[in-house]
């Protein structure tokens, strides 16, 4: 249909001419009332985003020499996070000349991995700058 009656048509029943499709050959066009698509679009992502799961990283800090009654109360906090389905981002942070034994860092994470049993993973232990982090998140079989 030319473009000119498809527009006469629309504004002879108070809507809009909507391009639907640009690349196709020829464009395809449609005929509505483009606010109302508008709004119905808005409400659609809205609903989505409120569906969306609001899932939260948590962070708890460690450090080489951290005792084992600090890290098994730190520990819980690690598990009580989890069951709340947030992440968890564990850190050892490094200071002065500590960075030079990074494999206690290492170490401490995994024995943190060990303690906490079945959890996923999300990002294996790693250095960054002074720090080593992981991530773990809730095991999906729960």
């Amino acid at each position: 249909m030319d473009t000119q009656k498809a527009l006469d048509i629309a504004k002879g029943k108070d809507l809009d001419l909507v391009e639907v499709s640009a690349k196709a050959k020829p464009p395809v066009c449609r005929i509505m009332d483009y606010g109302r698509f508008k709004y119905q679009k808005a409400k659609k992502e809205k609903a989505k985003r409120n569906n969306a799961a609001n899932v939260s990283i948590k962070e708890i800090k460690f450090r080489p020499k951290t005792d084992t009654h600090d890290m098994n109360y730190k520990i819980r906090h690690i598990k009580r996070f989890l069951e709340n389905g947030d992440k968890v981002r564990v850190i050892v942070r490094f200071r002065g000349r500590e960075i030079v034994h990074i494999n206690l860092g290492y170490e401490l994470l995994n024995d943190v991995l060990k303690e906490l049993g079945e959890v996923e993973l999300e990002k294996k232990p790693g250095q960054e700058g002074r720090t080593v982090t992981m991530m773990v998140a809730p095991s999906q079989s729960k």
